[in-house]
């Protein structure tokens, strides 16, 4: 009796191996894509961050002149070899949407105010690098670098015909989501170019709701989808969280997916997915990319999805020398 329960156990468990095993898979030839946190931009230290930190006073030191969420800093990164990038916008007074992380502006402008609360023409004509130091405010390399550089999510659309964005919501407005459907519904030509939604659940859900084709993904979903996949993946089953999603793996935790690599992002791309591989889980929630090369060693060959990076000038070029 006790060598049919062996048996049992042995067979059930040879099962569940064969049902998530990549051993079975091709991969083919795949060419990883790249995905562009803010474009090509000034990195700074992670350590002790909270909500309020201005990083534009912690950057690191200087080494090229792009400035985060601007059109240079999209071709730059475009350049490196990014197949998406991901921008950050807010809906200001006059409904426009402006291409800008923080959600006041002290800290990286020349201006004052939250940023929503203002008029796009005010915007236009601040220094967005006005703000950025690496020494403590001894020097500030940037200043007047940035001088009406701040762009419309509209100058991005059109700036770049036929490239990827993934747009950030840096609300939970829910007009922010109403205001791009009518934008991408008004100016059809765009919404291919929206590789996804992100950021505030409410503006994310009303556009995946309202426009089906395109992802999203909030961060509840994302630990939704990876805790219920975790308790039932091993079956092959992919939760409704996972679906019409792009779905957030930490490198150092991707080895405990069911399935992981291959099988796991054919599961997903199934299912309407994409899979972006981030820098380690950690302090930092899912903020962190893989930003170094020695970092590459952690992407599956001819992995079938994108590697979240805040240096794609490093790791672009770098990761197409590996796949």
């Amino acid at each position: 009796m006790k060598k049919k329960i062996l048996l049992v156990v042995f067979v059930l468990i040879l099962l569940v191996w064969l049902n998530n095993s990549s051993a079975f898979i091709d991969p083919g030839s795949n060419a990883t894509g790249v995905l562009a946190h803010r474009g090509v931009h000034q990195t700074f230290s992670m350590e002790n961050l909270e909500n309020d930190t201005c990083t534009a006073q912690r950057i690191n030191p200087v080494t090229h002149s792009f400035i985060e969420n601007t059109i240079p800093s999209m071709q730059a990164a475009f350049d490196a070899g990014a197949e998406v990038v991901q921008l950050d916008v807010h809906l200001t007074r006059d409904k426009r949407f402006a291409v800008f992380h923080d959600w006041e502006l002290e800290c990286r402008t020349n201006g004052k105010g939250v940023t929503q609360d203002q008029d796009m023409a005010y915007l236009k004509t601040l220094d967005v690098g006005y703000g950025y130091t690496a020494d403590g405010g001894a020097t500030y390399p940037l200043r007047g670098k940035g001088v009406g550089l701040m762009p419309t999510l509209r100058d991005v659309f059109e700036a770049f015909p036929n490239r990827l964005f993934l747009i950030n919501f840096k609300s939970r407005r829910a007009d922010e989501g109403e205001a791009l459907v009518q934008l991408l519904t008004e100016n059809p030509q765009w919404k291919d170019m929206v590789f996804g939604v992100q950021g505030g659940d409410v503006p994310t859900r009303i556009v995946t709701g309202s426009l089906p084709d395109i992802r999203g993904s909030d961060k509840k979903s994302t630990l939704a989808c990876l805790g219920q996949y975790e308790a039932l993946g091993w079956t092959g089953y992919v939760p409704d969280a996972c679906r019409n999603s792009l779905v957030r793996v930490p490198e150092n935790l991707a080895w405990a997916l069911w399935g992981w690599p291959h099988k796991f992002t054919r599961r997903m791309e199934d299912a309407g997915s994409i899979v972006v591989l981030m820098g380690p889980y950690g302090a930092g929630g899912f903020g962190s990319g893989i930003d170094r090369s020695d970092q590459l060693g952690s992407v599956p060959d001819n992995f079938d999805g994108l590697v979240w990076t805040d240096r794609v000038e490093v790791v672009g070029p770098a990761l197409s020398g590996k796949v």
